[in-house]
């Protein structure tokens, strides 16, 4: 007779979350143009909102491990909505008041909400079920992440960039329209969590040697170091590319205007999908470290390409870095807390923490746009990848005394 639970639902209902936080991070990005020009702001102030973004993972994600380590997944997914919903509704009184400040403040404390589903999602996905596929369950509902990325810069281009009214007004009446029925969104996924009954997994249950496994802390696992330094770069090359993406597209020459770049980014997020998809395939046959050594080449080989090539072929080169991106956080993320047992959720809190790299990096990125140019700051994220390619090809190996993972 077969004991083993079935996951099937609380798989897909946390699935949803991973398409909510994509929605979110794909309208940053193209907020990131239409706050340069409608609160006449600079591209290196511009890159603020992903500081505020990316700064409140690094702050907000130990104290959301510790929540959830005494509460449980379920309810520190659903206080993660709640902080989801109120940093939405706070982009209306924002828009009200054209204060630049005003939305950093908003961005920050929705992005403290995503801090708690990420820290929770990412683990429960992998604990889900056999820990030998875990790599292949998180990339799967990781792929969703990607569809809500795709989306958001088409609402984004459509409402921001699609008005030609001069109104200030007018403009950034679209963001709060957006913002407000996200946050709508956010409350019903919010109600059905709340109604749905979600098992809590013990990570400690896991573990097959437990004395061995009670000799090592934390930070005497190597391979969750390393994610958590491979994360930090990929993190800071990923935001960096999109954060500057429209930037770059209307600066090449080309006549590519904001409208045409905001949706040349939703393309671009679409091969990231299509990639998150290709990806999770792939692994059946190709074991996820070697996967990821090979896209972090590939996208080395490209951000060469977005800093000295011209004309379309340039773009098209920056759009391709996207496709090679898709499995890099989920695998990276997977593989750093794979036999963490008992340290699950707080090795989860420091790999969400390491994210902190999508707050600092383009900054750096944004100095550099404005010192030389757009195409040259793209030099960041090259090196940013050889991390990822170093973490892949080494950092990853679980030392021969750390036991491996498996139900009891």
């Amino acid at each position: 007779m077969n004991n083993k639970p079935n996951y099937t639902l609380p798989i897909i209902l946390v699935t949803s979350l991973f398409f909510l936080w994509g929605l979110a991070y794909g309208l940053l990005d193209v907020l990131n143009k239409h706050f340069q020009e409608t609160l006449n702001i600079t591209k290196q102030r511009s890159t603020l909102l992903q500081a505020a973004y990316f700064g409140a993972y690094f702050l907000i994600a130990l104290p959301a491990g510790l929540f959830m380590n005494k509460a449980g997944y379920r309810k520190g997914i659903i206080f993660g909505l709640l902080l989801y919903a109120a940093g939405a509704l706070l982009f209306y009184p924002s828009a009200q008041n054209a204060s630049f400040p005003f939305f950093l403040l908003a961005v920050f404390i929705l992005a403290s909400g995503l801090t708690f589903l990420e820290t929770a999602a990412n683990p429960y996905i992998t604990v889900l079920g056999n820990p030998e596929t875990s790599e292949f369950r998180l990339n799967l509902s990781q792929s969703f992440n990607g569809v809500g990325s795709f989306i958001g810069p088409i609402i984004g281009g459509a409402l921001f960039f699609g008005s030609k009214t001069s109104s200030q007004t007018s403009q950034l009446g679209s963001v709060k329209l957006v913002y407000i029925a996200i946050a709508a969104l956010v409350l019903i996924v919010a109600f059905l969590f709340i109604r749905t009954p979600m098992p809590e997994v013990k990570e400690e249950e896991l573990v097959i040697d437990r004395a061995e496994h009670a000799g090592k802390k934390l930070f005497q696992h190597t391979h969750f170091i390393w994610a958590v330094v491979a994360q930090f770069f990929y993190v800071a090359a990923q935001v960096g590319i999109a954060a500057l993406f429209i930037n770059y597209c209307t600066e090449k020459g080309l006549g590519i205007t904001n409208e045409r770049a905001a949706y040349l980014l939703s393309g671009s997020l679409l091969l990231f999908t299509i990639g998150r998809f290709a990806g999770t395939a792939l692994m059946k046959f190709i074991s996820p470290n070697r996967l990821l050594a090979t896209y972090a080449i590939m996208n080395i080989a490209l951000c060469a390409g977005a800093v000295w090539l011209q004309g379309m072929i340039s773009v098209y080169a920056l759009m391709a870095i996207f496709f090679f991106e898709s499995i890099m956080f989920p695998t990276i993320f997977a593989l750093g807390v794979k036999n963490l047992g008992a340290y699950t959720k707080k090795g989860s809190s420091f790999i969400i923490m390491s994210i902190v790299g999508g707050a600092l990096v383009p900054y750096v990125m944004g100095s550099l746009a404005q010192l030389y140019s757009t195409a040259f700051s793209y030099i960041v994220p090259l090196v940013c990848f050889v991390f990822v390619f170093m973490f892949a090809v080494h950092g990853y190996k679980i030392k021969s005394n750390e036991a491996v993972l498996s139900y009891t």
